[in-house]
Order: structure tokens, then sequence, then C-alpha cells
């Protein structure tokens, strides 16, 4: 049944980020290169500001690019991965097109989370089917 793997897949596709006490919601997009990021999870990061506009933190491997587009033009609340540098990126600020970006999906709620100075110190894991 196409609707009920649909439903699944969407479920799977779910993660938490917290934040010291707060557990942001992020839903990614089904990609090889997200399929690549969840293999990796849970994370525990710090999240160091890059140019006041996104939040970024080096990855330990690699993640495959296999079928990615060349690049994207980033919103707020988009999460990413930039190929040449290896790096997860958390965009707070809309930022312009960057070859190599690859979008793995957006916050859905709130991200005044990164929207501060300095450093910021995450959990990711994939969110739980209620």
């Amino acid at each position: 049944m196409p609707t009920q793997i649909s439903t699944k897949q969407a479920d799977s596709m779910k993660i938490n980020i917290k934040v010291k006490d707060k557990v942001i919601t992020a839903t990614l997009i089904n990609s090889k290169t997200t399929q690549d990021f969840i293999s990796l999870l849970p994370l525990t990061l710090t999240l160091e500001d890059y140019a006041k506009t996104e939040k970024i933190s080096y990855l330990s491997k690699k993640l495959s690019t296999e079928d990615a587009p060349p690049g994207s033009d980033p919103a707020v609340g988009d999460i990413a991965y930039y190929a040449p540098w290896g790096n997860l990126a958390m965009f707070y600020q809309d930022s312009g097109y960057a070859n190599g970006l690859i979008i793995l999906g957006k916050i859905d709620g709130d991200i005044d989370a990164f929207n501060v100075s300095g450093s910021v110190k995450v959990t990711i894991e994939l969110a739980r089917s209620q």
C-alpha cells in the first residue's frame, strides 16, 4: 500500500534536536544524503557560528552526494550538508545559493535556539513514532 509506506517513511524522517532543555523537531527529506546522515545518529555536536547566518559542525565522515543537486539556496530553518567541507549546517538566517550545499530537511518550528552568538551544543536523534 503506497499510502502506508509513505506515512511510515515520513515518521522515520523526523529528528529531535536537543538544545539545553529544549527539544526542537525537524523533518528530513528522503534522499541518499539524508539516509547517510541518519546512519550517524544519535550525534552530539557543538555547532559553531558561521557568518552570522548558520551554525555548523563537521561530521565524522563525508556523506553520500549520489543523486544530489549541484547546489542549493537555503532558507531560514533549513538543515543542510555542505559537501566540499563535510559539515552539517543549520540556517537561522537566509543565505544565497551555494555550490555543494545539499538540503537535508527543515526545522519544524522555532529556530531561536540557533540565533544566538557563539556555539550551541546539540544532540540529534531520530524521533520515535508515537
